[in-house]
């Protein structure tokens, strides 16, 4: 693709959301994760959606949820899409049709066909998180491993990206879109409005040679 989304995770403040949405940002993630130090409360969720709700998709992201808990919140905060991190069982994409965000977590066998078991969902992002860690993390990986996936969904692309990385992890991966979290911070949940500026900055030029 010569154009490509960003989502920017773990907001947690309602001037982060906006700063990213200016700069381009098509997603924002909102992280519903208590073991997450991005974890926000609805009290917290609810202005970050009222500012940016509507000018970018809301992604809710959980790890291991019910399908009670992700109905709720999709209705009070008007989420997009949800994002599922944990060891949910394929059969969870069916909960909301073409809506849920898969993540995987990319070990030794990596294959087309073991995408086959989510027919139902949006798309797919792919991760290296280690054992008992969701996102965040901030390690970087052999990012090439997902180049020529077969799947026509759309392929997003975390862990470890930052502005000096991001355009040699989008050539070597070739992911349609690409999810930026610590590498932009400060503090877990604190953006850095230079590092935004800078990645954003840098998906541009990437998207300017293709």
């Amino acid at each position: 693709m010569s154009s490509r989304g960003v989502k920017v995770c773990g907001v947690t403040r309602v001037e982060d959301a906006r700063l990213a949405v200016e700069l381009g940002a098509e997603f924002i993630g909102l992280n519903f994760w208590p073991g997450s130090p991005r974890f926000l409360s609805m009290e917290a969720a609810i202005p970050i959606a009222t500012a940016v709700g509507g000018r970018a998709r809301l992604v809710g992201v959980w790890v291991d949820p019910s399908r009670q808990e992700v109905a709720a919140k999709a209705r009070t905060l008007s989420l997009d899409l949800f994002q599922f991190h944990g060891a949910e069982d394929p059969l969870s994409v069916d909960w909301f049709p073409g809506r849920v965000i898969q993540a995987i977590r990319v070990g030794p066998d990596l294959r087309s066909a073991s995408l086959d078991r989510y027919a139902q969902a949006w798309g797919f992002l792919f991760d290296c998180a280690p054992p008992g860690v969701y996102g965040g993390t901030g390690e970087s990986w052999s990012y090439e491993r997902i180049a020529g996936l077969e799947t026509s969904k759309p392929v997003m692309l975390a862990g470890g990206l930052a502005p000096e990385n991001v355009a040699r992890a989008i050539a070597r991966s070739g992911a349609d879109l690409v999810d930026v979290c610590s590498g932009v911070e400060v503090a877990p949940g604190i953006k850095d409005p230079d590092l935004l500026r800078r990645f954003f900055k840098e998906v541009r030029n990437v998207q300017t040679r293709d």
